[in-house]
């Protein structure tokens, strides 16, 4: 409990900045909507704030190694704070992109902080229950995050200034707290590759994961205008997309530690794509309707991040595991800066509907894929255990590494060199 409380600081730090730069997501949507700027333009600010994360969580193990964790934490929330605050002095969609990146920049920054620090300070009898209140505390954040356009003008100084205020609001905790600084974690190397040659499936899926994700949560508020859903309803339904990954996770996590998460892969996809399906036919029958839709599409969707990364680390060692967790972040964001762009347009020529139907695409791609990897070769004989991974930095693989070897043989540090299998064949 004690160690709970000495990290409560980060925890509200977390919220904070979920609160802030989180909160820009959607209001930027809804804003550059009531400004009139096009989907497509719209569809950049997404990509752009994209961009700014994979360059954050790429920077951030660096930059900590300069100058500190306290120092880069405070660096990156100035350029949230920065992304935030000058959007209503420059009214234009490239100038709007720029600060998004600068909003992207500040997410995955802090978070890389953030996780570090935990990972530093926790220890083997303390890491279950940490990591268990850190889930709850992002999926929380994200929840309120998408829920605070509700009560948000769009495109008006108060909406951003607020924003700002709640992002440079999560420096208070951190620099107050007495909480010393740990030691500077070592860069993990960055190779793509890696996780491709672990598994062809996994890699795939998180590209998947990213375009589903970030399509979704970044032109979702564009679609919701164009169903006729007002700001109230939007933050609803974005919100519903969110509770409904949360509430996958318990059951998600016992199917793909029980079965061949091959085919809970495969499962996933089917719905993923009956939930494009349903939600594409729900407008018509009024917002509940709708927010049903969305909270299906998040139950099917959002656990193929983690359920692909538990795949992955099947056939991973365990001094594999921090930069293969760093390789699938890779491919999520790859995914995660193209897709909005991509369905902004699609909206933009076809209408509403077109974003699932993109996004159903890409989930039948995933499922015929997965149906060829099942011929390729058998199951691995031992899984590691699923756990779930938010996406928030490339050194979020530190702080489950333990996690995912604590069913095997090895001591506390994790198992024996070689894969599940005594292989590393790619699944």
């Amino acid at each position: 409990m004690r160690l709970l409380v000495s990290f409560a600081a980060l925890f509200l730090s977390v919220i904070l900045l979920q609160l802030g730069s989180g909160g820009v997501v959607p209001l930027d949507a809804l804003s550059g909507a009531a400004i009139g700027f096009s989907k497509s333009e719209i569809g950049m600010l997404g990509s752009a704030h994209f961009l700014g994360f994979f360059i954050g969580c790429w920077w951030a193990p660096r930059l900590m190694g300069a100058v500190g964790h306290s120092r880069s934490f405070a660096a990156f929330t100035a350029a949230g704070t920065i992304g935030l605050i000058a959007h209503m002095m420059i009214v234009d969609p490239v100038a709007w992109a720029i600060l998004r990146m600068l909003s992207g920049l500040c997410v995955a920054g802090c978070y890389t902080v953030i996780e570090a620090w935990l990972n530093a300070k926790v220890t083997n009898e303390t890491r279950g229950r940490t990591m268990g209140v850190y889930r709850v505390v992002d999926i929380s954040g994200s929840l309120a995050a998408q829920l605070v356009i509700g009560v948000l003008s769009p495109a008006v100084y108060f909406s951003y200034n607020l924003l700002a205020l709640l992002c440079c609001a999560a420096l208070l905790p951190i620099t107050v707290s007495r909480v010393t600084e740990p030691e500077m974690p070592e860069a993990p190397r960055l190779r793509p590759g890696l996780a491709w040659g672990r598994s062809p499936l996994a890699a795939v899926g998180v590209v998947v994961s990213g375009v589903t994700g970030a399509a979704f949560r970044m032109v979702g508020p564009v679609y919701g205008i164009d169903v006729g859903l007002g700001p109230d309803s939007i933050a609803l339904f974005l919100s519903a997309y969110v509770l409904g990954g949360g509430v996958a996770q318990f059951p998600l996590g016992w199917l793909a530690d029980k079965f061949d998460r091959r085919h809970v892969l495969v499962g996933l996809s089917v719905a993923a794509t009956l939930a494009c399906g349903a939600t594409i036919m729900m407008p018509g029958l009024g917002p509940r309707a709708i927010y049903a839709g969305a909270f299906l599409f998040g139950l099917a969707t959002i656990p193929i991040y983690s359920v692909s990364a538990a795949h992955a680390h099947d056939f991973a060692d365990t001094a594999e595991r921090v930069e293969l967790s760093a390789a699938l972040m890779f491919l999520y964001a790859v995914g995660a800066i193209a897709s909005p762009l991509v369905a902004s347009r699609l909206i933009e020529a076809f209408g509403a509907s077109a974003m699932f139907a993109f996004i159903a695409a890409t989930h039948v791609a995933l499922l015929l894929f997965g149906l060829l990897r099942m011929r390729a070769r058998p199951a691995p004989a031992a899984r590691t255990p699923y756990v779930y991974t938010p996406r928030t930095s490339f050194i979020s693989g530190r702080l489950f590494r333990r996690a995912r070897d604590g069913s095997r043989d090895g001591g506390p540090d994790g198992g024996p060199d070689g894969g599940p299998d005594g292989s590393r064949d790619a699944g």
